[in-house]
């Protein structure tokens, strides 16, 4: 979700005249789109202010703008801990930055404005797209849910839904662009109609995507193990395009914990959906997030949770010690767990989740995998010659091209050679590279004419080009058009 509020913001930012900041200059404006989930989230983010004060200083003019959810939780803080600050807005109002950057140049005072309701649905803004070939498109905004761990649902407000036409619509658009492959958002994403009354929206929705000409992939990111009905099931297994892989947010395996972080589900049910997924998609990928440390939790909850983990089998898990957020049920509760026991627990799961991600990956040795080629992917393409992308159960797949010269967004078929705990490698020729109209995208963008060298800019969220040290900056703008 952050990722695609970062686009929305670069494309606002543009659309109102700023352009990309060239590598190794120093920007005119940094945004900082920031999320409320950690606790070590406002510590971050205040000590990075610290380390732009000396740029800002230093270079006349120069703006910082902080947004999403930690703004719209922190509010006035920000400017009164880093009086540096020029704009400080929330979640609800991504569209009013531009005035409120102009304000604050016009006036030479922060400006700190928030909305508590959704002014304007984020999909609707203009958006500057980092991928050719891939997009987020937002379905819901907010979350009806009230687990006792998370801040976001009062930082997000209630669920919104966009009305389905509306969606299909963007997608349509998007593979217009050149786009193949579409991740469907949302903060409960299956939860999808609610707010029209249609508890079988979302599963209708993964229908009509189907039916798409030249949308080849579709996913989507995170449901919730209550709304996980059968109907949806049932649509990733008759809808080609959907691809065979879920993330399913588990928490924990232990029913008392589950009841506590009020989650709505209890082991069995949530073992019965991934039983379900396996029937009729057996070749799924499934991921998860696990927290452990909840408080209250104990030795034999902690237990409980293992035992799921060995039974899921998840190709993958988000782990995490569990952190308070001022603000939720959760952060007074009784029975606070130990550091030190979290981080012992912590690290068994991690080695648990290790030990059977390495497993169910070997399986995959010799399988033919689709890949969609993709940037950054892979760290060490360059010195290992290899290129990476995702299989259709989003498994990263590193593979060599040899003679074949793929493009990102391009389709490469291939045999998986070895494998580890995070990824598969294919150091075969491949059986077959199909060029798209996705890599045709990007190898225009790539010749297009640079205006302000914005291309050669760092992505959103790479380290800057700031004095003083690597600070990551969302969107470093360093100019106006006229």
């Amino acid at each position: 979700m952050n990722a695609h509020d970062s686009e929305r913001v670069a494309g606002l930012l543009e659309d109102a005249g700023y352009l990309r900041a060239p590598e190794g200059e120093t920007p005119d404006l940094i945004v900082f789109n920031t999320c409320a989930v950690r606790e070590n989230a406002a510590d971050r983010l205040y000590g990075n202010l610290g380390h732009l004060l000396p740029a800002k200083k230093a270079h006349q003019g120069m703006q910082i703008a902080v947004g999403g959810c930690l703004a719209q939780m922190e509010r006035q803080k920000i400017t009164e801990r880093a009086p540096w600050v020029d704009v400080v807005y929330g979640t609800h109002n991504i569209g009013a930055l531009p005035k409120l950057l102009e304000r604050a140049r016009d006036r030479q005072q922060a400006q700190v404005e928030f909305e508590e309701t959704l002014s304007t649905f984020p999909s609707l803004l203009p958006a500057r797209r980092e991928s050719p070939y891939s997009a987020w498109v937002s379905i819901s905004v907010g979350c009806n849910n009230t687990c006792t761990f998370c801040i976001v649902p009062s930082l997000r407000g209630r669920e919104r839904d966009r009305r389905p036409g509306d969606i299909l619509e963007e997608i349509g658009a998007l593979v217009g662009e050149g786009v193949l492959e579409v991740t469907l958002l949302g903060q409960n994403v299956n939860s999808y109609g609610a707010e029209f009354g249609d508890r079988l929206a979302f599963g209708k929705l993964l229908r009509a995507c189907g039916e798409i000409e030249g949308l080849e992939r579709v996913r989507f990111t995170s449901p919730h193990p209550r709304d996980f009905t059968d109907d949806v099931i049932e649509a990733m297994r008759d809808t080609p395009n959907v691809m065979p892989s879920l993330h399913m947010p588990l928490q924990s395996g232990s029913d008392k914990v589950l009841k506590a972080m009020r989650r709505a589900y209890r082991r069995d049910r949530y073992l019965s959906i991934l039983e379900n997924v396996r029937t009729h998609l057996p070749h799924a990928a499934i991921t998860t997030d696990i927290i452990v440390g909840f408080p209250g939790e104990t030795e034999n909850d902690f237990a409980g949770t293992l035992d799921v983990v060995r039974q899921a089998r998840f190709a993958s898990a988000f782990t995490f010690q569990y952190s308070i957020r001022e603000g939720t049920p959760a952060a007074t509760m009784p029975g606070q767990v130990p550091a030190d026991v979290v981080a012992d627990r912590y690290q068994r799961l991690v080695a648990l989740v290790e030990e059977i991600a390495t497993e169910e990956n070997a399986k995959q040795d010799g399988s033919v995998v689709e890949v969609l080629v993709a940037e950054g992917e892979g760290r060490k393409d360059a010195a290992t010659r290899r290129m990476s992308g995702r299989a259709r159960d989003n498994r990263l797949v590193h593979f060599a091209p040899h003679e074949t010269t793929p493009r990102p967004g391009d389709i490469v078929t291939t045999r998986v050679t070895s494998t580890a705990p995070h990824y598969l490698r294919a150091d075969d020729t491949a059986l077959e590279v199909r060029r798209t109209r996705a890599g045709d995208a990007w190898e225009a963008r790539k010749r297009a004419p640079v205006i302000g060298d914005t291309e050669q800019a760092p992505a959103p969220g790479a380290p800057g080009s700031v004095p003083g040290g690597s600070v990551p900056v969302l969107l470093g703008m360093p100019g106006r058009r006229g």
